[in-house]
């Protein structure tokens, strides 16, 4: 969804960006250590298309830091994979609610091509986010099912870079996974 349909990808790996350069320049005067500052190659690399935490884990891990798993009831001050996820969520949604999403117009017209002739179309994010941000950008009635971060940790689906969030959206649209096409922005899609 995020840089496919909604040009919300900038929105992310600002809200990434501030989370961990907060975070290291934090951890750095409590411990004394030096950590390289939150690039777009690591937002690429680390956290674009997977789940949040996934995303959290893999860039501390990047730096050298383990940190506690927590649990996704962890509030935005935990320091726990979950609670500074929860962080990130926390800077992202500000950001939506300020500046709300935007889409891509051609995907958009794309979209109602598909449509026309015929062919479900199904959305897949691995954002727990996503209908707060196909709301806001117009466009939560285009598809006929949504799998995204919260029917993901519903049904137990693991993230991507495993391929079962878009197995379930074909099963949902009936459609076999031989006859279906994805269109993905991320490197872990």
């Amino acid at each position: 969804m995020d840089g496919v349909v909604t040009q919300t990808a900038s929105l992310h790996g600002a809200a990434w960006t501030q989370l961990f350069n907060a975070y290291f320049e934090e951890r750095g005067r409590r411990t004394g250590e030096r950590f390289a500052p939150f690039t777009e190659a690591d937002y690429l690399r680390y956290v674009d298309g997977k789940p949040r935490y996934d995303g959290v884990r893999d860039t501390l891990a990047s730096r050298g830091i383990e940190l506690p798993w927590g649990d996704p009831g962890d509030p935005p001050d935990a320091e726990t994979v979950c609670g500074l996820g929860n962080r990130k969520n926390v800077h992202f949604v500000a950001a939506i609610r300020e500046r709300g999403a935007q889409v891509f117009e051609g995907t958009i017209a794309f979209i109602h091509q598909l449509k026309a002739a015929g062919v479900r179309v199904a959305i897949i994010s691995a954002s727990k986010n996503a209908t707060m941000i196909l709301e806001s950008a117009g466009a939560s009635d285009l598809f006929e099912t949504q799998v995204d971060g919260v029917v993901a940790a519903e049904i137990g689906l693991p993230g991507k870079p495993d391929p079962a969030v878009f197995l379930e959206a074909a099963r949902r649209l009936g459609v076999g996974p031989e006859r279906a096409v994805v269109v993905e922005d991320a490197v872990a899609g």
